[in-house]
């Protein structure tokens, strides 16, 4: 064998190893993604199982006086208040990872669905209120921005619920 047979057989293993190197790369890489999204997802929905998450959903769902404007807000108890914000900060986060493809819509859509939609409507005047008053326009962007997704995808493409169309 000559020089320039062994180089040529050199380069072609440095050439093929680089290659699986890339390709084990981009493997892990999206294995990677797909964890972080699983992961994601399955604390999700245990957050929405727990007794907190439950209490919230019980506080929006009976709360009857949504205050209108922020001054009003100001004017509710502190524990009302309080419940509120975690709300708004638990659906601003959930709007937040649905916008930036850690959580897919469907899984929100199958286990909060129509309620992300009515709870922004029943905060949405005191929240729009409160960006101009407090000078904070992205206030609760990303709830406004998920509970407009939802509306629209559950008039536009609605679901038949599970029990009528999954057959065992």
């Amino acid at each position: 064998m000559n020089n320039d047979t062994i180089t040529l057989i050199a380069n072609l293993a440095l050439a093929l190893s680089f290659v699986v190197g890339l390709v084990f790369g981009i493997t892990q890489v999206r294995s990677a993604a797909r964890d972080r999204r699983e992961r994601l997802t399955l604390e999700t929905i245990r957050n929405f199982q727990s007794r907190e998450f439950a209490e919230l959903i019980f506080f929006i769902t009976n709360y009857k006086a949504f205050p209108p404007t922020w001054e009003q807000y100001q004017q509710i108890p502190a524990k009302e208040q309080i419940a509120l914000i975690e709300f708004a900060q638990g659906m601003e986060h959930l709007g937040l990872l649905v916008a930036d493809k850690f959580i897919d819509m469907d899984l929100i859509d199958k286990t909060l669905g129509s309620f992300v939609t009515t709870s922004w409507e029943k905060c949405k005047p005191m929240m729009l209120d409160a960006r101009v008053k407090i000078q904070d326009p992205f206030l609760n962007e990303y709830f406004q921005w998920l509970a407009e997704r939802i509306d629209k995808r559950m008039k536009e493409h609605p679901r038949e619920p599970v029990y009528k169309t999954l057959k065992t």
